[in-house]
C-alpha cells in the first residue's frame, strides 16, 4: 500500500494593504507643516519656541531689587551690626541675606552698600548693590550687579 499522500501546507492568506496604517502618518506629516510655508498671511512668526529668555525672570529680579533696596534702607546699622540682614520676597519666594551693609555719605546724599544672596526657583546667586537716598525723600537703587 502506497503511503498516503499529504495536502501540502496551506499558503497563508495575504494580508489586504490596510490604508489607514498607510494614511495616518501621511495626514499627519501633512498637519505638522506650518501655515506659513503655505504661504497664509496673517501668522504670528514672532513667537519662537526651544528657548528661554531672561523677559521672563525680569520683572521677579526687579521686584526682589525693591525687596532688596526696602531692607537696606530701613536696616538700622547699630543694632544689626555685623549680623546678616534677612529678606524675603512673597510675591517671588525669593529671599537672602544681606551682609557687608555698609553707610557712607557722598556730598550729603546718603548711600549703603551691601552684598546680598538671592535664593530663588532658580538657583542661588551673589549680588552687589548700592542704595541712595534722593532728594526728596525715598531710597533709589543705583547699582545691583551679579558678583
Amino acid at each position: 500500500m502506497p503511503p498516503e499522500r499529504q495536502a501540502p501546507p496551506a499558503r497563508p492568506a495575504k494580508m489586504p494593504l490596510k490604508w489607514p496604517v498607510v494614511l495616518v502618518p501621511l495626514l499627519l506629516a501633512a498637519c505638522s507643516s506650518t501655515v506659513d510655508s503655505l504661504g497664509v498671511s496673517g501668522v504670528d512668526t514672532a513667537s519662537l519656541t526651544g528657548s528661554a529668555g531672561l523677559a521672563p525672570q525680569e520683572p521677579e529680579k526687579l521686584s526682589d531689587q525693591a525687596t532688596i533696596r526696602d531692607a537696606v534702607s530701613s536696616a538700622d546699622l547699630e543694632a544689626a551690626g555685623a549680623n546678616p540682614l534677612a529678606w524675603a520676597n512673597t510675591e517671588t519666594g525669593s529671599r537672602g541675606a544681606i551682609t557687608a551693609l555698609n553707610e557712607r555719605r557722598d556730598g550729603g546724599k546718603l548711600c549703603r552698600s551691601f552684598t546680598t544672596s538671592r535664593e530663588s526657583y532658580d538657583g542661588v546667586a551673589m549680588y552687589a548693590g548700592e542704595a541712595c537716598k534722593t532728594e526728596s525723600g525715598p531710597w533709589r537703587m543705583l547699582d545691583f550687579k551679579p558678583l
